[in-house]
C-alpha cells in the first residue's frame, strides 16, 4: 500500500484543499481517503468551536466511520466529489490517536493507496510522501507539528503568506532545505507539485489494480 499524508502548522491552512485537489488530479491512483479529527475539552481540533465529533466511550476513545458524503459542505463529501473511492473518517481524543492507529491499519488492510489528512499519523506510520501546508501568517504553530516538520518531503507555499516563519520552537533553516512548491489558494495544488507526488510514489503511476509502492506502518 502507498500512503500520502498531508498536514500543516495549524487548522485552517490549507490542508483539506490540498488533499481535494490532489485527489482530483490522480484519481487513477483510485484513493481511499481518511480524515482525522482529534477533539478534547468539549471542543473540535477542526475548528475549535464545540460540535459532535467527540466519542463518549473512554475505554475507546476513536470512531472510524465510512463516510456516504451525504452532508456536502463536510471535508469527507468534498473528497469524495473529488473522486476518492472511499473515505473514512477518524474521530480520536486528543492524545491517544496511538490507540486508534491499529484499528485504522486494520480498515485500511488491502487497500492500494491511502491518503490521510493528518500530521499525527507521520509520527506512527512513515509515508511514502508528507506534503505540510506552511501559512506563515496563522500565528499558530502546532507542536506535534514543529515536532515533525523535519520529516515532511516537501512544504507547500501559499504565494499569498509571509515567506518567514515566527514560530517558536520552529526551525527556519528547514524552509530552506525542503523541497517547496508555491501555490494558490483555494486549490493547494499544482502541476509540478502533483509530478513530485507520482515520483516519490514510483513515477510509472498505478498497476492495472491500482497497487504502488510500499508504506511502513
Amino acid at each position: 500500500m502507498s500512503l500520502v499524508a498531508i498536514g500543516g502548522n495549524s487548522r485552517n491552512v490549507g490542508k483539506t484543499g490540498l488533499a481535494v485537489s490532489l485527489i482530483e488530479a490522480t484519481r487513477e491512483y483510485r484513493w481511499t481517503a481518511v480524515k482525522i479529527t482529534q477533539f478534547g475539552h468539549g471542543v473540535c481540533s477542526r475548528n475549535g468551536r464545540p460540535c459532535g465529533c467527540a466519542v463518549e466511550d473512554p475505554q475507546c476513545p476513536y470512531e472510524i466511520t465510512a463516510e456516504d458524503g451525504l452532508v456536502p459542505s463536510t471535508d469527507t463529501a468534498r473528497m469524495l466529489r473529488a473522486g476518492a473511492e472511499e473515505v473514512l473518517w477518524a474521530r480520536v481524543a486528543l492524545g491517544k490517536l496511538a490507540m486508534a492507529a491499529p484499528a485504522l491499519r486494520d480498515r485500511l488492510e488491502g487497500r492500494s493507496n491511502v491518503l490521510i489528512e493528518s500530521n499525527g499519523i507521520v509520527a506512527y506510520w512513515q509515508p511514502d510522501v508528507y506534503l505540510a501546508v506552511l501559512q506563515f501568517d496563522v500565528s499558530d504553530c502546532k507542536a506535534s507539528f514543529r515536532q515533525l516538520a523535519g520529516r515532511a518531503d516537501a512544504f507547500v507555499l501559499p504565494r499569498s503568506a509571509r515567506r518567514e516563519p515566527a514560530w517558536a520552537g520552529f526551525d527556519p533553516g528547514l524552509v530552506g532545505s525542503t523541497p517547496g512548491f508555491e501555490v494558490e489558494s483555494p486549490t493547494f495544488c499544482t502541476p509540478p507539485l502533483v509530478e513530485f507526488v507520482k515520483a516519490r510514489l514510483g513515477g510509472a503511476g498505478p498497476g492495472p489494480n491500482g497497487e504502488i509502492g510500499a508504506a511502513t506502518f
